[in-house]
Protein backbone atom coordinates (compact mmCIF):
# COMPACT_ATOMS: atom_id res chain seq x y z
CA UNK A 1 0.00 0.00 0.00
CA UNK A 2 2.78 2.43 0.93
CA UNK A 3 4.61 1.74 -2.32
CA UNK A 4 1.40 2.19 -4.35
CA UNK A 5 0.81 5.58 -2.76
CA UNK A 6 4.42 6.56 -3.37
CA UNK A 7 4.09 5.69 -7.05
CA UNK A 8 0.90 7.72 -7.31
CA UNK A 9 2.67 10.67 -5.73
CA UNK A 10 5.46 10.21 -8.26
CA UNK A 11 2.99 10.42 -11.09
CA UNK A 12 1.34 13.58 -9.82
CA UNK A 13 4.76 15.14 -9.37
CA UNK A 14 5.20 14.68 -13.13
CA UNK A 15 7.66 11.86 -12.75
CA UNK A 16 8.46 9.52 -15.56
CA UNK A 17 8.77 5.82 -14.79
CA UNK A 18 12.51 6.09 -15.13
CA UNK A 19 12.71 8.89 -12.60
CA UNK A 20 10.66 6.98 -10.07
CA UNK A 21 12.85 3.93 -10.57
CA UNK A 22 15.77 5.44 -8.70
CA UNK A 23 18.49 4.53 -11.20
CA UNK A 24 21.45 6.78 -11.89
CA UNK A 25 23.29 7.93 -14.97
CA UNK A 26 25.70 10.59 -16.12
CA UNK A 27 29.36 11.38 -15.75
CA UNK A 28 29.32 13.31 -12.49
CA UNK A 29 29.90 17.06 -12.46
CA UNK A 30 32.98 19.01 -11.57
CA UNK A 31 33.35 20.28 -7.99
CA UNK A 32 31.46 23.46 -7.20
CA UNK A 33 34.69 24.99 -5.88
CA UNK A 34 34.81 28.76 -5.73
CA UNK A 35 31.30 29.11 -7.20
CA UNK A 36 29.88 28.96 -3.68
CA UNK A 37 29.79 32.07 -1.54
CA UNK A 38 31.68 33.03 1.58
CA UNK A 39 28.98 33.43 4.25
CA UNK A 40 30.11 30.59 6.51
CA UNK A 41 29.44 29.00 8.88
CA UNK A 42 25.78 28.89 7.82
CA UNK A 43 22.99 27.42 9.93
CA UNK A 44 19.72 26.42 8.28
CA UNK A 45 16.56 25.53 10.21
CA UNK A 46 15.00 22.29 8.98
CA UNK A 47 12.20 19.98 10.06
CA UNK A 48 14.82 17.78 11.73
CA UNK A 49 16.55 20.63 13.54
CA UNK A 50 19.25 23.12 12.59
CA UNK A 51 21.94 22.04 10.13
CA UNK A 52 25.24 23.92 10.13
CA UNK A 53 27.50 24.08 7.09
CA UNK A 54 30.85 24.96 8.62
CA UNK A 55 32.83 25.87 5.50
CA UNK A 56 32.36 26.28 1.74
CA UNK A 57 31.29 22.93 0.25
CA UNK A 58 33.12 21.65 -2.79
CA UNK A 59 30.91 18.76 -3.92
CA UNK A 60 27.16 19.33 -3.71
CA UNK A 61 24.44 16.78 -4.42
CA UNK A 62 20.96 18.23 -5.09
CA UNK A 63 18.25 15.66 -4.40
CA UNK A 64 15.17 17.73 -3.60
CA UNK A 65 12.57 18.65 -6.20
CA UNK A 66 14.11 21.64 -8.13
CA UNK A 67 17.07 21.96 -5.74
CA UNK A 68 19.46 21.54 -8.69
CA UNK A 69 18.04 24.41 -10.74
CA UNK A 70 17.95 26.56 -7.62
CA UNK A 71 21.67 25.92 -7.09
CA UNK A 72 22.37 26.62 -10.77
CA UNK A 73 20.47 29.89 -10.53
CA UNK A 74 22.88 30.83 -7.75
CA UNK A 75 25.85 29.95 -9.97
CA UNK A 76 26.68 26.63 -8.30
CA UNK A 77 26.82 23.32 -10.19
CA UNK A 78 25.90 20.15 -8.27
CA UNK A 79 27.88 16.99 -8.98
CA UNK A 80 24.73 14.89 -8.62
CA UNK A 81 21.02 15.64 -8.97
CA UNK A 82 17.55 14.08 -9.07
CA UNK A 83 15.35 14.58 -12.13
CA UNK A 84 11.92 14.90 -10.52
CA UNK A 85 10.11 16.18 -13.61
CA UNK A 86 11.75 13.70 -15.99
CA UNK A 87 13.44 16.34 -18.13
CA UNK A 88 16.17 13.94 -19.22
CA UNK A 89 19.64 15.18 -20.09
CA UNK A 90 21.04 17.09 -17.14
CA UNK A 91 17.72 16.92 -15.29
CA UNK A 92 16.72 20.59 -15.29
CA UNK A 93 14.20 22.66 -17.20
CA UNK A 94 14.98 24.99 -20.11
CA UNK A 95 14.54 28.01 -17.84
CA UNK A 96 17.50 26.92 -15.71
CA UNK A 97 21.09 28.03 -16.25
CA UNK A 98 22.96 25.15 -17.92
CA UNK A 99 25.62 22.86 -16.54
CA UNK A 100 29.13 23.02 -17.97
CA UNK A 101 29.75 19.45 -16.79
CA UNK A 102 26.77 17.08 -16.62
CA UNK A 103 25.88 15.79 -13.14
CA UNK A 104 25.27 12.21 -12.18
CA UNK A 105 21.51 11.74 -12.34
CA UNK A 106 20.22 10.01 -9.22
CA UNK A 107 16.85 8.58 -8.19
CA UNK A 108 13.95 10.48 -6.70
CA UNK A 109 11.71 8.65 -4.22
CA UNK A 110 13.88 5.52 -4.40
CA UNK A 111 17.46 6.57 -3.87
CA UNK A 112 20.57 4.48 -4.33
CA UNK A 113 22.37 5.75 -1.24
CA UNK A 114 25.59 4.05 -2.29
CA UNK A 115 25.50 6.02 -5.54
CA UNK A 116 25.04 9.22 -3.53
CA UNK A 117 27.96 8.34 -1.25
CA UNK A 118 30.15 7.46 -4.26
CA UNK A 119 29.97 11.11 -5.35
CA UNK A 120 31.75 12.07 -2.09
CA UNK A 121 29.47 15.04 -1.36
CA UNK A 122 30.21 17.48 1.42
CA UNK A 123 26.69 18.96 1.23
CA UNK A 124 23.34 17.41 0.27
CA UNK A 125 20.35 19.56 -0.66
CA UNK A 126 16.99 17.88 -0.07
CA UNK A 127 14.83 20.90 0.67
CA UNK A 128 11.72 19.82 -1.26
CA UNK A 129 11.20 16.15 -0.53
CA UNK A 130 8.96 13.77 1.41
CA UNK A 131 10.36 14.67 4.81
CA UNK A 132 10.93 11.01 5.58
CA UNK A 133 13.05 10.63 8.71
CA UNK A 134 14.86 7.52 7.53
CA UNK A 135 15.80 9.23 4.27
CA UNK A 136 17.22 12.18 6.19
CA UNK A 137 19.11 10.04 8.69
CA UNK A 138 20.69 7.97 5.92
CA UNK A 139 21.69 11.01 3.86
CA UNK A 140 22.94 12.92 6.87
CA UNK A 141 25.38 10.10 7.59
CA UNK A 142 26.87 10.71 4.14
CA UNK A 143 27.10 14.51 4.38
CA UNK A 144 25.32 17.43 6.10
CA UNK A 145 21.81 17.36 4.64
CA UNK A 146 19.47 20.33 4.31
CA UNK A 147 16.01 18.76 4.57
CA UNK A 148 12.62 20.53 4.20
CA UNK A 149 11.77 23.40 6.54
CA UNK A 150 9.66 22.92 9.67
CA UNK A 151 5.90 23.41 9.73
CA UNK A 152 4.93 22.31 6.21
CA UNK A 153 1.25 21.66 5.50
CA UNK A 154 2.07 18.97 2.91
CA UNK A 155 4.91 16.78 1.80
CA UNK A 156 6.95 18.39 -0.99
CA UNK A 157 5.40 21.64 0.23
CA UNK A 158 8.54 23.76 0.51
CA UNK A 159 7.71 27.09 -1.12
CA UNK A 160 9.92 28.75 -3.70
CA UNK A 161 10.83 31.40 -1.12
CA UNK A 162 11.80 28.80 1.48
CA UNK A 163 13.79 26.78 -1.05
CA UNK A 164 15.75 29.76 -2.33
CA UNK A 165 16.38 30.99 1.21
CA UNK A 166 17.62 27.61 2.42
CA UNK A 167 19.72 26.76 -0.62
CA UNK A 168 21.31 30.20 -0.85
CA UNK A 169 22.22 30.06 2.84
CA UNK A 170 23.74 26.58 2.46
CA UNK A 171 25.74 27.77 -0.55
CA UNK A 172 27.04 30.85 1.28
CA UNK A 173 25.05 33.25 -0.90
CA UNK A 174 22.16 34.54 1.23
CA UNK A 175 22.27 38.02 -0.32
CA UNK A 176 21.97 36.60 -3.83
CA UNK A 177 19.11 34.41 -2.64
CA UNK A 178 17.31 37.46 -1.29
CA UNK A 179 17.86 39.22 -4.62
CA UNK A 180 16.35 36.29 -6.51
CA UNK A 181 13.32 36.27 -4.21
CA UNK A 182 12.81 40.01 -4.58
CA UNK A 183 12.95 39.68 -8.37
CA UNK A 184 10.21 37.04 -8.50
CA UNK A 185 8.08 38.95 -5.99
CA UNK A 186 8.28 41.98 -8.27
CA UNK A 187 7.26 39.83 -11.24
CA UNK A 188 4.23 38.60 -9.29
CA UNK A 189 3.29 42.18 -8.42
CA UNK A 190 3.50 43.25 -12.04
CA UNK A 191 1.52 40.21 -13.19
CA UNK A 192 -1.29 40.68 -10.68
CA UNK A 193 -1.44 44.39 -11.45
CA UNK A 194 -1.89 43.54 -15.13
CA UNK A 195 -4.61 41.00 -14.28
CA UNK A 196 -6.84 42.53 -11.58
CA UNK A 197 -9.65 40.18 -12.61
CA UNK A 198 -7.85 37.29 -10.93
CA UNK A 199 -8.38 38.69 -7.44
CA UNK A 200 -10.75 36.62 -5.33
CA UNK A 201 -11.71 34.24 -8.14
CA UNK A 202 -11.68 30.55 -7.13
CA UNK A 203 -9.47 28.31 -9.27
CA UNK A 204 -9.29 24.51 -9.20
CA UNK A 205 -6.03 22.81 -10.20
CA UNK A 206 -5.70 19.15 -11.13
CA UNK A 207 -3.92 16.58 -13.27
CA UNK A 208 -4.76 13.46 -15.23
CA UNK A 209 -2.36 10.51 -15.17
CA UNK A 210 -2.74 6.92 -16.26
CA UNK A 211 -6.51 7.13 -16.40
CA UNK A 212 -6.66 8.65 -12.92
CA UNK A 213 -7.28 12.15 -11.63
CA UNK A 214 -5.97 14.20 -8.75
CA UNK A 215 -6.70 17.63 -7.28
CA UNK A 216 -3.91 19.74 -5.82
CA UNK A 217 -4.62 21.11 -2.36
CA UNK A 218 -3.28 24.00 -0.26
CA UNK A 219 0.37 23.42 0.53
CA UNK A 220 1.17 22.41 -3.06
CA UNK A 221 3.41 24.72 -5.10
CA UNK A 222 0.89 25.00 -7.97
CA UNK A 223 -1.83 26.11 -5.58
CA UNK A 224 0.64 28.55 -4.03
CA UNK A 225 1.22 30.13 -7.46
CA UNK A 226 -2.51 30.53 -8.05
CA UNK A 227 -3.00 32.06 -4.61
CA UNK A 228 -0.15 34.50 -5.16
CA UNK A 229 -1.78 35.55 -8.42
CA UNK A 230 -4.88 36.47 -6.43
CA UNK A 231 -6.96 33.34 -6.99
CA UNK A 232 -8.52 31.49 -4.08
CA UNK A 233 -8.85 27.76 -3.49
CA UNK A 234 -12.41 26.57 -4.20
CA UNK A 235 -14.28 25.52 -1.04
CA UNK A 236 -14.92 22.03 -2.40
CA UNK A 237 -11.14 21.53 -2.81
CA UNK A 238 -10.53 22.99 0.64
CA UNK A 239 -12.95 20.38 1.98
CA UNK A 240 -10.96 17.61 0.29
CA UNK A 241 -7.71 18.80 1.81
CA UNK A 242 -8.60 17.24 5.14
CA UNK A 243 -8.40 13.79 3.55
CA UNK A 244 -5.00 14.43 1.97
CA UNK A 245 -3.18 13.19 5.10
CA UNK A 246 -0.22 15.47 4.52
CA UNK A 247 -0.09 14.90 0.75
CA UNK A 248 -0.03 17.72 -1.79
CA UNK A 249 -2.96 16.25 -3.70
CA UNK A 250 -6.03 14.07 -3.28
CA UNK A 251 -7.07 11.40 -5.79
CA UNK A 252 -10.38 11.90 -7.57
CA UNK A 253 -12.60 9.26 -9.07
CA UNK A 254 -13.92 9.84 -12.57
CA UNK A 255 -17.24 10.89 -11.08
CA UNK A 256 -15.51 13.44 -8.81
CA UNK A 257 -13.67 15.29 -11.58
CA UNK A 258 -16.42 17.87 -11.58
CA UNK A 259 -15.12 19.09 -8.21
CA UNK A 260 -12.32 20.83 -10.15
CA UNK A 261 -14.86 23.08 -11.85
CA UNK A 262 -14.69 26.67 -10.64
CA UNK A 263 -14.40 30.19 -12.03
CA UNK A 264 -11.16 28.88 -13.55
CA UNK A 265 -10.12 25.26 -13.88
CA UNK A 266 -6.49 24.42 -14.69
CA UNK A 267 -5.52 20.84 -15.53
CA UNK A 268 -2.65 19.14 -17.29
CA UNK A 269 -1.79 15.63 -18.49
CA UNK A 270 0.99 13.48 -17.07
CA UNK A 271 1.95 10.88 -19.65
CA UNK A 272 -1.61 11.20 -20.90
CA UNK A 273 -3.51 12.82 -23.74
CA UNK A 274 -4.58 16.44 -23.52
CA UNK A 275 -7.41 15.65 -25.95
CA UNK A 276 -8.66 12.99 -23.55
CA UNK A 277 -8.85 15.64 -20.84
CA UNK A 278 -10.83 18.01 -23.04
CA UNK A 279 -13.28 15.29 -24.02
CA UNK A 280 -13.59 13.70 -20.59
CA UNK A 281 -17.31 12.94 -20.21
CA UNK A 282 -17.51 14.56 -16.78
CA UNK A 283 -15.05 17.45 -17.05
CA UNK A 284 -16.25 18.54 -20.48
CA UNK A 285 -19.76 19.05 -19.11
CA UNK A 286 -18.78 21.09 -16.07
CA UNK A 287 -19.76 24.77 -15.83
CA UNK A 288 -16.09 25.76 -16.20
CA UNK A 289 -15.69 23.85 -19.46
CA UNK A 290 -19.05 25.01 -20.81
CA UNK A 291 -18.12 28.64 -20.11
CA UNK A 292 -14.70 28.28 -21.74
CA UNK A 293 -12.95 28.65 -18.39
CA UNK A 294 -11.09 25.34 -18.62
CA UNK A 295 -7.36 25.67 -19.29
CA UNK A 296 -5.52 22.52 -20.34
CA UNK A 297 -1.76 23.04 -20.08
CA UNK A 298 -0.96 20.73 -22.98
CA UNK A 299 2.56 22.05 -23.56
CA UNK A 300 4.98 20.08 -21.38
CA UNK A 301 7.38 22.99 -20.88
CA UNK A 302 4.51 25.10 -19.54
CA UNK A 303 3.13 22.41 -17.24
CA UNK A 304 6.65 21.58 -16.04
CA UNK A 305 7.33 25.23 -15.26
CA UNK A 306 4.00 25.44 -13.42
CA UNK A 307 4.99 22.35 -11.43
CA UNK A 308 8.63 23.25 -10.79
CA UNK A 309 8.09 25.24 -7.61
CA UNK A 310 11.44 26.98 -8.14
CA UNK A 311 12.23 30.65 -8.63
CA UNK A 312 13.24 30.37 -12.32
CA UNK A 313 10.54 27.80 -13.12
CA UNK A 314 7.81 29.88 -11.50
CA UNK A 315 8.97 32.95 -13.43
CA UNK A 316 8.66 30.93 -16.64
CA UNK A 317 5.19 29.76 -15.60
CA UNK A 318 4.04 33.34 -15.16
CA UNK A 319 5.17 34.13 -18.70
CA UNK A 320 3.71 31.00 -20.27
CA UNK A 321 0.57 30.09 -18.29
CA UNK A 322 -0.85 33.40 -17.09
CA UNK A 323 -1.87 34.55 -20.60
CA UNK A 324 -3.88 31.33 -20.89
CA UNK A 325 -5.59 32.02 -17.55
CA UNK A 326 -6.43 35.56 -18.61
CA UNK A 327 -7.70 34.41 -21.99
CA UNK A 328 -10.01 31.83 -20.46
CA UNK A 329 -11.50 34.29 -17.99
CA UNK A 330 -12.10 36.86 -20.73
CA UNK A 331 -14.51 34.53 -22.54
Amino acid sequence: MVRRLALAACALALLAVAACGGGGSGAGGAPAGSAVGSAYPATIDTMFGPVTVEEPPQRIVALGWSDAETALTLGVQPVGASDWLAFGGTGVGPWSPPYTTPPTILGTTQLDYEAVAALRPDLILDTRSSGDRQRFDTLNQIAPTVSPPPGLAASYGTTWRQQMTMVSAALGKPDEGARQIAGLEEKFRATTAANPGFAGRPAGVGASFGGQWGAYVPGDSRVDVMNELGFTTPPQIEALAGSANGSFYVPLSGEQVGLLSSDLTVVFPINASADAIRTDPVLSRTPAAQAGHLVVLDDKTTSDAFSSGSVPGTAAALDRAVPQFAGALSR
